[in-house]
């Protein structure tokens, strides 16, 4: 129980004010208000350690990108960073800590919960950081949010296992059930059942790519399913999920186009479409592309005409 207050206070930081509690437990962050991007929670306040993010203390924050918490949190209570759209990293030492329920409900942007006690980051330890933070955003699977644990042999074994299960289930599984409920509006494109689909893939899309990006300790076997699948969607497939979440979602990334090559996703078939896609915008990346067709397949060119 984090009661038996002593005193409330406040604390300044660059843009705005720590809220805080002070018990026989140590010190609660409460609340925060102001505009800070990027937020360090200190390991000690009035001489007592901070040991717990209170419930709500960040909830529907639209500036907070980072968040740093020492290592004497222990606990980190409801909704404490729910709603927070930006909040992309996290860095939090790798220990026992309780959390409380929906402590990152509806964070879409949330990409990396990384161990704050580690002064050297290796790639192991950043993709953990990546999965770590997907079974929040991705996986719906609490019971793998496991400091503790994350990045064992066995967690890599049940965090494949729940994607694999997401990664084979139909495309309109829980629509019928959507409808019967009542969670889409009445008339909204959500109750058609072709957009529904095409969510559906989408979310496998990035699921997959997630995977096959931080992919420590993945096995062969589990790599060719996601491969095949991402191929799937590709420009000029029947669906083309893959391509739309690239060019929608990370336009002008990089990282995201490299990966689509190396998969084999660009050919001398669909590159053509994808530049008329693509259109003026993300000028870099179509610099990208064009050099990579450039390589990969002018000669293939070439040697066509000739066996014409």
């Amino acid at each position: 129980m984090w009661d038996n207050t002593i005193s409330y206070g406040e604390m300044d930081t660059e843009h705005g004010a720590l809220q805080y509690s002070v018990s026989r437990n140590g010190v609660c962050i409460t609340g925060y208000r102001g505009k800070d991007s990027e937020v360090t929670i200190p390991a000690m306040i009035e001489g007592c350690p901070v040991t717990c993010l209170g419930k709500k203390a960040f909830l529907s924050n639209k500036m907070l990108k980072q968040i740093t918490l020492p290592a004497t949190v222990v606990r980190i209570e409801d909704w404490a960073f729910a709603f927070c759209g930006k909040l992309a990293r996290i860095l939090v030492p790798y220990h026992r800590i309780e959390t409380g329920q929906g402590i990152f409900k509806d964070c879409p942007a949330l990409e990396q919960i990384i161990d704050g006690q580690e002064e050297t980051a290796d790639l192991r330890k950043t993709d953990v950081s990546y999965l770590l933070a997907a079974v929040m955003s991705r996986l719906d699977a609490f019971y793998l949010f496991d400091f503790e644990n994350a990045g064992t042999a066995e967690w890599l074994m049940q965090w494949d296992a729940r994607m694999q299960y997401l990664m084979q289930t139909e495309d309109a599984e829980g629509f019928s059930k959507m409808l019967l409920c009542g969670e889409e509006d009445y008339g909204s494109r959500d109750n058609d059942l072709g957009y529904y689909m095409e969510q559906r893939r989408r979310e496998k899309v990035r699921l997959a790519m997630l995977r096959l990006m931080h992919d420590y300790e993945l096995h062969q076997s589990v790599r060719t399913k996601l491969t095949e699948y991402l191929l799937s969607h590709v420009k000029g497939q029947d669906t083309e999920e893959t391509w739309l979440v690239v060019l929608e979602e990370h336009g002008d990334d990089l990282r995201y186009y490299r990966f689509l090559t190396e998969l084999g996703g660009v050919s001398r078939d669909n590159f053509q479409a994808m530049m008329e896609d693509m259109g003026e915008r993300h000028t870099e990346m179509k610099a990208y592309l064009m050099n990579y067709h450039s390589l990969n397949h002018t000669e293939e060119d070439v040697f066509a005409d000739f066996d014409l």
